[in-house]
């Protein structure tokens, strides 16, 4: 028997899975941060929503835990890292909500077309007016979905029975994928332009923390309507509320917001925006679906088993050997990621040397998580990404052999135009870069990279690191290489102590000589 904390409010059916397994469930809900330091000693599994913040201190006082279950979806609340440091397995509850968040969109982009909440409370207090809130269909308006992962597909298949044409921007599905969806993949400023509606379903992240803000709704026709029910920060609330003051949009429906809960937003004052208190998920069936099933994970988790929905845990299944390559190729599929800048209809993962004796099937998961982790609405682990590849029409080759030329082992990625190679280098076995669009670099991981291909001309270094100095950006660690069987390019690799502005990358981008620029967060 385990003794097991739950601080939210569980599912009655999930508890009674926890208590008929034998165990002593605790449920303490509403616990103030000390108090949570407090009770947690001794406990086996800590149960959770998207309240309470499982922090490094968290997990510090609970040193019985084995599990973190997170009923739910995100995991912003989790410290990950912290948790899989101490070898506390998270699991979450990845499908339980995707029903009711995808029908929760459509139920504000229909509130939104129709005025109802405001005509609701306009009759309800006693007023008739008809003419003050006529609407607009959704047949034959062009719906723009900013992420096509799971909740994205099914507000897509909903969007198609009402008529409406539909453009997407995700850079992590293929062309022939989406068309198969009767979805049209267009750049962001693209969809911007011609959409009437915007459904936001990406996950929260430096990538797309305010993500639409004033610049790209500057592109917006005065007909665009906002949904977003993903995740507060993706949209700037103050932003967004000037565009809809200003006529520049015609409404929005928001269902996430930056700071929760919260009773005070710019947009609260404004008619034509709907809000709704974070109910993407707020459903019977949602909360029932997310209570069964991280039971059963906690469940698996205590009893030593394969949990599916394990988000940090693979070591278990990689050999003594392969395991130090992990985090290599995860950081690897990562920074590829940035570099082909979306989905290449291919992807080619060779390994070679002494690593290639082992099973390596472990590493490609790896690299997925890497890829994906960043760009799809729901955390990846090593048991979703195979299936998020599929989904978004990713060809995963995989091939070994045991001769290395240069490195003792070597990790490369390849497809569409990129390519990137990876090392474990001395006593410490410290991952580093060695390839990079063919040219031999070497250089460690960072959470801020910098590639540079440029003319192999004098004076290029030179102007690189001017344009760095100007924007106040310190330079960790540099190396450069030529492409092979060539002088006539070079490539820069930089690791940063500051991200790079975006003017200072355009100012780069458009300096004589240099050929292509790369910026690469691994935060």
């Amino acid at each position: 028997m385990a003794r097991i904390l739950v601080t939210e409010q569980l599912a009655e059916r999930g508890l009674t899975v926890l208590r008929e397994a034998g165990h002593d469930v605790v449920e303490r809900l509403g616990l103030s941060a000390d108090e949570l330091l407090d009770v947690v000693p001794g406990m086996a599994a800590l149960i959770i929503r998207s309240a309470t913040k499982v922090t490094a201190d968290v997990l510090e006082a609970g040193r019985d835990l084995v599990v973190v279950g997170r009923a739910g979806i995100g995991l912003d609340n989790v410290d990950v890292a912290a948790a899989t440091r101490r070898g506390v397995m998270v699991v979450n509850a990845p499908q339980s909500n995707i029903l009711s968040a995808a029908e929760h969109t459509m139920a504000l982009l229909l509130a939104q077309a129709r005025n109802v909440p405001q005509a609701h409370s306009a009759l309800k207090a006693g007023k008739w007016e008809r003419s003050k809130w006529e609407g607009v269909e959704l047949h034959g308006k062009t719906l723009g979905i900013i992420g096509l992962g799971r909740i994205g597909a099914l507000v897509a298949q909903r969007a198609l029975a009402f008529g409406m044409r539909l453009v997407a921007f995700d850079p992590y599905v293929a062309v022939d994928r989406a068309r198969q969806m009767g979805i049209e993949l267009v750049d962001l400023d693209e969809l911007v332009r011609h959409a009437d509606f915007i459904t936001i379903h990406v996950a929260k992240s430096p990538e797309t923390v305010g993500l639409v803000n004033a610049d790209l709704l500057a592109h917006a026709k005065p007909t665009l309507r906002i949904v977003n029910a993903a995740r507060g920060g993706i949209v700037d609330e103050q932003a967004l509320a000037d565009a809809v003051r200003d006529g520049r949009i015609a409404g929005a429906a928001i269902d996430v917001f930056a700071e929760e809960p919260t009773t005070s937003s710019p947009l609260f004052g404004l008619d034509a925006v709907v809000v709704t208190p974070h109910l993407g998920a707020s459903t019977t069936e949602a909360q029932d679906k997310a209570g069964i099933t991280i039971a059963e994970q906690v469940l698996l988790a205590l009893a030593g088993d394969f949990v599916p929905f394990a988000v940090n845990v693979a070591a278990a299944e990689a050999s003594e050997t392969v395991r130090p390559f992990l985090p290599l190729a995860e950081r690897l599929g990562a920074a590829f990621a940035c570099l082909q800048e979306g989905i290449p209809t291919t992807l080619d993962i060779a390994y070679e040397g002494a690593i290639a004796d082992y099973d390596v099937r472990i590493l490609t998961l790896s690299v997925l998580k890497g890829l994906f982790s960043a760009h799809v609405d729901e955390p990846v682990s090593y048991v979703n990404a195979p299936q998020l590849a599929a989904e978004r029409g990713l060809e995963v080759r995989e091939s070994k052999t045991s001769t290395a030329h240069d490195y003792v082992n070597l990790v490369s990625l390849r497809g569409g135009d990129n390519a990137i190679a990876g090392t474990l280098s001395g006593v410490r076995a410290e991952p580093r870069i060695v390839m990079v669009d063919d040219h031999d670099v070497d250089v460690p991981f960072a959470r801020n990279l910098l590639f540079v291909r440029n003319d192999d001309s004098p004076g290029m270094v030179g102007v690189v690191g001017h344009a760095l100095g100007d924007a106040g950006i310190n330079i960790g660690q540099m190396a450069l290489g030529r492409a092979a069987g060539t002088a006539s390019t070079a490539l820069m690799a930089l690791t940063l102590d500051q991200p790079l502005p975006a003017e200072a990358l355009a100012r780069l981008v458009d300096t004589p000589g240099i050929l292509d620029v790369r910026g690469v967060d691994l935060g």
